[in-house]
């Protein structure tokens, strides 16, 4: 391990502000608990997602006996939000302690954050095209890890990251929080104990992006590095559209670069497939034959996919379809009736103008299959009350966590498959054992990117 440390060191990213290795402020502080018993942890990315989710998913158990954890860290390539974030932490504690709290530590370069022996385990939350890179960093140091979705940028990098969590001790959860949702474990276990007979298709509703974005190139913010943020990606210019806002925490434009992801079919549609893959039983599989077709910006920036509308065949003969003419969730439809899942608040618009309605998140073809008793001897869900929760639980008993790598690698890789047939608009055949396209050079090749020196995963 010691070894792999000085590596991170010795290939320190170019330009990056050297943090050190400042002291972790003492556990006592925080009360009670023994500090052996509490998980130190650090926030790599404290953007978006990290203010509005992760940060906060694992903030809520400070102080919490039997999840007791204290962020004592924080990393991002933005010194702005190094401070931010920082000062988001800090502001959390003062909060829950009833003093003033000033003892967060920044970082501007991850591996000297997972450096830092003190630290136990880190949360992902990055732009997507970093996920894999950052999670095998972190495993090799000895860290456990929470990994925003989707798992990786391609299926080749997904597989590298699975495979290296898969060969250490390592607990890794990905961010399926749905997973942890009542709603939706309950729609699973009907599923799959036969509620509605045997599935034969299955349903999900998928928004796509607009188009738009300014391609203007700009002068690179002060204290952003960057070079280190487009890591293994290609070298463009900057703009703001590209990357993410000056001010605030809205939704970044690089979401809707192919660049940094696939658009909404891994960013919503991960969640969704993973769901899908728990009721009919392929977690740890895929289609074998993908095709469809989709919508693409002829114009601006922004270049993810638009409208459209994908299948996925498994080797049982289920077929997924994939749209944004569905409603947002998922449907699984069997030979003795249906069952649809989605998130609670969503709402279905209507083409009158008239204001959107909202969608009951668990509905069935037959309201009494929702009130049916799930037998000891039938199939029982992971029960998980809470992702980061759970993630948490997993570190200290050092069980399989609710979302491992396995299954959130297997989960995205389906939707990149769906990706692959849509840029190609090619009927795509897929070896879930072997993980090869076959017979399609032109579909192959979009299984990997080339990965731009010195961003490679090592």
């Amino acid at each position: 391990m010691k070894s792999t440390r000085r590596l991170f060191l010795k290939t320190s990213v170019p330009g990056a502000i050297a943090a050190g290795f400042p002291s972790i402020v003492p556990s006592s502080v925080f009360g009670a608990t023994a500090p052996s018993n509490r998980i130190n942890i650090g926030a790599i990315g404290v953007g978006r997602i990290s203010r509005a989710h992760d940060m906060p998913g694992v903030l809520q158990y400070t102080g919490v006996a039997g999840r007791d954890n204290r962020i004592a860290a924080v990393c991002d390539l933005s010194a702005e939000r190094v401070e931010l974030g920082k000062q988001f932490v800090d502001d959390a504690y003062t909060k829950k302690l009833g003093t003033p709290y000033k003892g967060t530590k920044g970082y501007s370069d991850f591996r000297e954050l997972l450096a830092h022996k003190e630290i136990d385990a880190v949360l992902i939350s990055t732009p997507d095209h970093q996920h894999a890179r950052l999670a095998v960093a972190a495993v090799a140091a000895g860290k456990d890890v929470y990994l925003q979705k989707p798992a990786s940028l391609t299926i080749r990098e997904g597989r590298m990251m699975a495979d290296r969590v898969n060969a250490t001790d390592r607990i890794l959860q990905v961010g399926s929080q749905q997973r942890s949702w009542k709603q939706f474990a309950r729609a699973v276990e009907l599923v799959r104990n036969g509620r509605i007979g045997t599935v034969q298709r299955v349903e999900i509703g998928l928004p796509g992006d607009p188009s738009g974005g300014n391609p203007q190139p700009m002068p690179v913010p002060a204290g952003f590095n960057y070079d280190a943020w487009l890591g293994s990606t290609p070298e463009v210019p900057y703009t703001v559209d590209r990357v993410m806002p000056l001010e605030g925490f809205d939704r970044p434009g690089w979401l809707r670069m192919e660049q940094f992801g696939a658009g909404m079919i891994t960013g919503w549609g991960a969640h969704h497939v993973d769901t899908a893959h728990w009721g009919m039983d392929t977690e740890l599989t895929g289609p074998v034959e993908i095709w469809g077709q989709a919508q693409f910006p002829s114009e601006g920036l922004w270049n993810v996919h638009g409208p459209f509308k994908t299948y996925g065949r498994y080797a049982n003969g289920v077929v997924m379809t994939i749209s944004g003419d569905f409603e947002n969730g998922i449907k699984w439809i069997g030979d003795k009736g249906w069952i649809f899942v989605c998130r609670d608040g969503m709402t279905s618009p209507t083409s009158t103008g008239a204001p959107a309605t909202p969608i009951v998140p668990l509905r069935a073809s037959d309201p009494t299959i929702l009130d049916s008793v799930i037998g000891p001897a039938e199939y029982h869900v992971y029960t998980s009350d809470d992702q980061h929760g759970n993630w948490l639980d997993c570190i200290r008993s050092r069980k399989a966590p609710v979302a491992p790598a396995e299954i959130g690698h297997r989960a995205c890789s389906t939707c990149l498959l769906h990706w692959i047939a849509m840029k190609t608009q090619h009927h795509v055949y897929w070896d879930p054992k072997t993980e090869m396209i076959m017979g399609d050079d032109i579909a192959a090749s979009l299984l990997s990117r080339h990965l731009r020196h010195p961003y490679e995963i090592a």
